[in-house]
């Protein structure tokens, strides 16, 4: 619950944290600026009762300060390829080890994303992270590739991409097991419209992405059921005022959400202003797109099957110097957003909270702080730095608040 700071009962009040455990006695973090659907609460608290948040707290229960911060709902990422030196498209505990990465960057909630690589690899790993996702340690699987445009391949093997035949689609989604969120592809391509309509009988997300459609191949995209435009602006044509290409159609549409890489090197700050403008925070989904470097030192990596070289955070492949997804994490994004972009903070946590758990057909116990929820959140100092994340009750990031 929130309420307003006066409304305390009889509560003791503490200044220091003995990090309650999920599952322990209620305890209620007060007196932070907290970020709602309906607005910002002013000196609000929050119950924490178990693993979810609740509408009440009984007389006597522990009250963290924290005072001088911003509690806001744990982020949602749609598109992320790994992080923490690990990726997405290893073993279990790559996997794992990626997870924990950006959960200390306040990611509660994470798509995990695959990149273009062998068929037959790509259903085996399909079948592991559809395991993980059985397990609650990701909120579904993303395949990103190999069914994209060779024109606008970015950092994936042009050697591996092919046609979205709807077979091979649907051999993807059948080995996920049910845990398919979202598959992106070129939908101009030979079997890409066919390929969207299979992807909606099936409950899975179509995104467009690295695309080179013109304007009217993206429309009948978006006719055929696509709802999302992966990293808009990136991997595709740019914006022109004779051929406006694939960035008008995504951007028009009411049903279309756009994820947007906000690190400052994918999108100028006049391109983001433009999408938030047209699409409303209701519509944009910040994501990282991050790859194994995320949270890790500079230093060669692979990507897929791709070598890439990331220097000053900055990730490029080997060979062509294409950007190759990022390094960033989503406090990152957050920060970079209130304090660079100047963007209200309540539209800033609806896009990287709010709506995507939206889009993942997951807020009924995720992406808000409301009773009945799992209790994920993330403390930020007046600076939006990050001071403590919470995933379902438990402390990731023990909270800092001297």
């Amino acid at each position: 619950m929130v309420t307003h700071a006066g409304a305390r009962g009889t509560a003791r009040q503490t200044a220091h944290h003995p990090r309650p455990a999920a599952g322990e006695a209620p305890f209620v973090l007060s007196g932070a600026d907290v970020v709602l659907p309906g607005g910002t609460v002013r000196g609000g608290r929050v119950v924490v009762d178990g693993t979810r948040i609740a509408a009440t707290a009984p007389d006597g229960v522990q009250v963290i300060d924290a005072r001088g911060h911003w509690l806001v709902p744990g982020f949602v990422d749609l598109h992320n390829h790994g992080g923490g030196g690990a990726s997405f498209s290893g073993p279990a505990e790559d996997v794992l080890r990626a997870v924990r990465t950006h959960r200390r960057h306040g990611t509660t909630t994470l798509v995990a994303s695959t990149v273009t690589d062998d068929m037959d690899l790509l259903v085996r790993q399909a079948g592991l992270l559809s395991e993980l996702a059985e397990q609650g340690d990701i909120a579904g699987i993303h395949f990103e590739g190999p069914f994209i445009s060779p024109c606008r391949k970015g950092a994936h093997s042009e050697k591996l991409l092919r046609d979205p035949d709807p077979a091979q689609v649907r051999k993807l989604v059948d080995a996920a097991r049910g845990r398919a969120k979202m598959l992106t592809l070129a939908t101009e391509l030979p079997g890409g419209l066919d390929s969207v309509r299979l992807l909606v009988e099936h409950g899975v997300i179509a995104a467009v992405g690295h695309t080179d459609a013109t304007y009217e191949q993206t429309v009948e995209a978006i006719e055929a059921g696509a709802t999302v435009a992966t990293h808009l602006f990136n991997a595709m044509p740019v914006l022109g005022h004779r051929a406006p290409g694939p960035i008008a159609a995504l951007l028009e549409d009411e049903r279309v959400t756009v994820e947007l890489i906000n690190d400052g090197v994918h999108l100028h700050p006049a391109a983001l202003e433009l999408a938030f403008r047209h699409a409303g925070a209701g519509r944009v989904a910040f994501i990282t797109d991050a790859m194994d470097a995320a949270g890790s030192a500079d230093g060669r990596y692979l990507l897929g099957p791709l070598e890439v070289e990331v220097s000053e955070g900055v990730a490029r492949l080997v060979d062509g110097g294409s950007i190759a997804g990022s390094t960033l994490t989503l406090d990152r994004a957050f920060r970079r957003a209130v304090t660079v972009d100047r963007l209200p903070v309540e539209d800033v946590v609806e896009a990287l909270s709010a709506t995507p758990a939206r889009l993942l057909g997951v807020d009924d116990r995720v992406g808000s702080l409301e009773p009945g929820k799992d209790a994920d959140l993330v403390l930020l100092d007046e600076d939006f730095a990050l001071k403590g994340v919470m995933r379902r009750g438990e402390w990731v990031v023990d909270p800092q608040l001297a």
